[in-house]
């Protein structure tokens, strides 16, 4: 037997194969962390304990509507984390994601949209410790594929070390990478104590010795349980499993449960809706008191993958230290399994069911002990042995605790979809002068969009559900047709000048609740002598809606723009525009972009859409606060409707 050295090793499906098969795992570890000449230090280093115990890590979106409160310019780092408990166990560590898919409409690199946060850096930092009150690591994010916006003046890792300091952050994911570079670590070390680096791609296990996680995404297992190649070269390498698209987490959770490593969890994918459903919530919740119990099992007990068990389609692990024994389970079959599940050596132990918090009833004596339970369809299930004196009131209260979790325990696989709903005009009756405007005849039918294929999705969240890559024609254009009703109205032939928002200003006195990057092109409140007459930008949608409603108007809905654009009643292609075109599934707001600008970054399709577009294309732009969504290429347009606009 050979063993077939991927970053997750198969394993044979006849159990009579096993024995060997660890053989080989053993001696394959022994010649590969001696021909690596493999220095353990970092793991050895006490500022780096934490890493044993992070199983449970979750990506968030900065402008996730559960995560960051619009209305109250406010992070809901408690209600988020209560959630995260209720739902999923809690979070061991976070990942702030913040520029993507939203970097590339303007100049502004990926450090930028860290410092145009609610606060800036200080303020994330807040954000930091208010998490590190709760016991919750802090990860930023590096897109090394960033080269082609603003540049910094000194090197992307030099950079990002200092923002690591900055906001007190514990570790950095290395966005679309196999591993950093080797002076990034020096780098930190030099700044913050304890920082990590994890990969997304599979880390080579040459990086092993100063990549402290990594993650298993999209890893494919075998029929019986596998093992991830990293996890059994070192075993305090933390490994977080992810499938992204997927409606149906168990692969991952039972990888992770088999392996001692955690998983990730990643509902708001880019501005995408991909909820958990109840059972994978479950799961999670059932497993991560155990897992965290007993780390030090996973990190340096003894690991015997794939014991014999009593039922076909169940699968288990053993664990082993300081004389206590777990065994974790998997039922890979689609229907409940019960009965005799394990026979283990009796050793004069007493048995728990560590997932379902139970003593077992055991006989007292004889050698070997038949362990018996159920597992429920793609189940996960636990045995812990140990000797009666360690059953103290802290074993106890554990065992109730997990009871009460799997008494509240929902195996609905229905996926949770969100409706992403349009909201309504701001501003419907409108009443202005049209004087200066261009008519626009009304238009019953079917109208034509087109957009860029990307992992944000379009109006909808279901585009890439359960299949990866996403399409064949990723990143590609795409059309979609939608029914259309709009009564004639008219529209501003050109974009509303810094002219015209300085008149406004005069007259109104407008000034907006934050003052984030607003009108930030002009120079001592006025805008640059030589640039009147260019269109006003650095203004977000509410400063846009502010205006149109001072001059008795509102913003044109997408599809008006279009229709007027398309025949050429009105003209574009100075900057994007804002359009009434706003949507929200609950988690993600964003609104619709029409026109284009000459700014277009190079070098990388995971930017969005720069230069000048044709009249059907828009583009999605999520929605944050005021110091995101202004920007040096997004201004806007006035409308004025003769009757409502559908």
């Amino acid at each position: 037997m050979t063993l077939d050295i991927i970053p997750l090793i198969a394993a044979p499906t006849d159990p009579a194969d096993w024995p060997v098969w660890r053989e080989h795992l053993h001696a394959w570890r022994t010649k590969t962390l001696a021909e690596l000449s493999y220095d353990d230090h970092l793991y050895r280093r006490p500022d780096f304990a934490w890493i044993t115990a992070c199983f449970s890590y979750a990506l968030v979106m900065m402008n996730d509507e559960a995560f960051y409160d619009a209305q109250t310019n406010q992070f809901k780092i408690d209600e988020f984390l209560d959630e995260g408990e209720r739902e999923f166990g809690g979070y061991d560590a976070i990942v702030y994601w913040h520029a993507y898919p939203v970097i590339g409409f303007d100049q502004r690199n990926q450090f930028d949209f860290y410092r145009d946060m609610p606060g800036g850096l200080k303020g994330l930092r807040t954000v930091s410790r208010k998490l590190h009150d709760r016991n919750v690591k802090v990860f930023l994010c590096y897109n090394p594929w960033d080269t082609g916006t603003r540049r910094e003046s000194r090197d992307d890792l030099d950079v990002m070390a200092d923002f690591v300091n900055a906001i007190e952050a514990d570790g950095i994911f290395l966005d679309t990478m196999k591993h950093g570079a080797p002076v990034f670590r020096a780098k930190l070390d030099a700044l913050r104590t304890g920082v990590v680096l994890e990969s997304e791609a599979a880390l080579p296990i040459e990086y092993l010795h100063d990549h402290h996680m990594s993650w298993a995404q999209w890893f494919k297992d075998s029929i019986a349980p596998g093992v991830l190649a990293n996890k059994w070269l070192e075993r305090r390498h933390m490994m977080h499993g992810i499938q992204r698209w997927d409606h149906d987490h168990t692969d991952e959770l039972q990888t992770a449960w088999m392996n001692g490593a955690g998983v990730l969890v990643w509902e708001n994918v880019f501005g995408s809706w991909v909820g958990w459903n109840a059972r994978d919530r479950s799961l999670l919740r059932s497993m991560l008191p155990v897992q965290r119990r007993y780390h030090e099992w996973f990190s340096h007990g003894e690991w015997v993958p794939l014991v014999e068990t009593r039922q076909p389609h169940v699968y288990a692990t053993l664990w082993q230290r300081n004389g206590v024994r777990l065994w974790t389970l998997v039922n890979r079959s689609e229907w409940d399994i019960s009965g005799d599940l394990l026979a283990v050596p009796h050793q004069g132990q007493v048995f728990a069911d560590g997932v379902q918090g139970r003593m077992l009833e055991v006989p007292d004596h004889g050698a070997t002990i038949a362990l018996t339970g159920t597992l429920p369809p793609r189940g996960v299930g636990a045995f812990i042995a140990l000797d009666k004196h360690a059953v103290d009131d802290a074993f106890l209260q554990f065992l109730r605790m997990q009871s009460e979790t799997w008494a509240r325990a929902n195996f609905n696989t229905t996926y949770p979809a969100r409706l992403v709903q349009r909201k309504p005009l701001s501003n419907p009756l409108t009443t202005g002068d049209t004087s200066n405007m261009a008519a626009v005849d009304g238009f019953q039918g079917e109208l034509q969009v087109t957009y860029r294929i990307r992992e944000c999705a379009f109006y909808s969240n279901e585009q890439f559900a359960d299949r990866w890559p996403p399409l064949p024609d990723f990143h590609n254009e795409a059309t979609i047709s939608s029914p259309v009703s709009l009564p004639p109205y008219y529209i501003d032939t050109l974009p509303v000048s810094n002219r015209q928002f300085q008149t406004f200003i005069q007259a109104s006195s407008y000034r907006p609740s934050q003052l984030e990057n607003y009108l930030r092109h002009w120079v001592d409140g006025r805008p640059h002598p030589g640039e009147e007459d260019q269109p006003v930008v650095y203004i977000d949608l509410d400063d846009a809606r502010a205006y149109a409603r001072w001059v008795g108007a509102r913003l044109p809905t997408e599809m008006e723009w279009q229709q007027a654009v398309a025949q050429e009643i009105a003209h574009h292609g100075q900057v994007w525009e804002w359009t009434e075109s706003e949507h929200s599934d609950g988690r993600n707001r964003f609104c619709m972009l029409k026109g284009g600008s000459p700014w277009q970054a190079s070098g990388s399709y995971w930017y969005a859409d720069g230069g000048v577009h044709h009249a059907t294309f828009s583009a999605k732009y999520l929605l944050m606060w005021p110091g995101i969504s202004r920007s040096s290429t997004i201004g806007f347009r006035c409308c004025i409707a003769k009757g409502k606009a559908l």
